[in-house]
């Protein structure tokens, strides 16, 4: 709200720029892709799957190791990199019996480091 009381967000207006909306409709996804976005940003919305692609930015590491770093059980940090690996966040590979965990793609770690650099952004 503003110092008058007018909300800044409400438009007053009636009037339909009908060749800006036909322009930006024409360019609209389709909304599964939206869908698909918006699932995307979802995973980021977990601290603890945050602080594990923040992890996995630096290394290739196993549950054993992201448990003890950020100080979690191993069963907890099991499941937050089963919901990361579903979303296609993560990739593993097996070496005997252990299993190390890394970022899937170069994808990942291009949004993680757009949402560091939003957050440290200046006003």
């Amino acid at each position: 709200m503003e110092k008058d009381g007018t909300d800044i967000y409400r438009c007053d207006c009636n009037t339909i720029h009908e060749e800006v909306v036909i322009k930006v409709r024409q360019q609209m996804l389709d909304d599964d892709t939206y869908i698909d976005i918006a699932d995307i940003f979802k995973i980021f919305c977990d601290s603890t799957r945050v602080k594990i692609i923040g992890a996995l930015l630096h290394a290739e590491m196993c549950v054993c190791d992201i448990s003890v770093l950020l100080g979690m059980t191993k069963s907890s940090i099991s499941h937050q990199l089963r919901i990361l690996k579903q979303a296609k966040m993560v990739k593993y590979r097996r070496d005997g019996r252990v299993i190390y965990y890394s970022l899937a793609d170069r994808h990942v770690k291009a949004i993680f480091d757009q949402g560091l650099a939003h957050v440290y952004e200046k006003e």
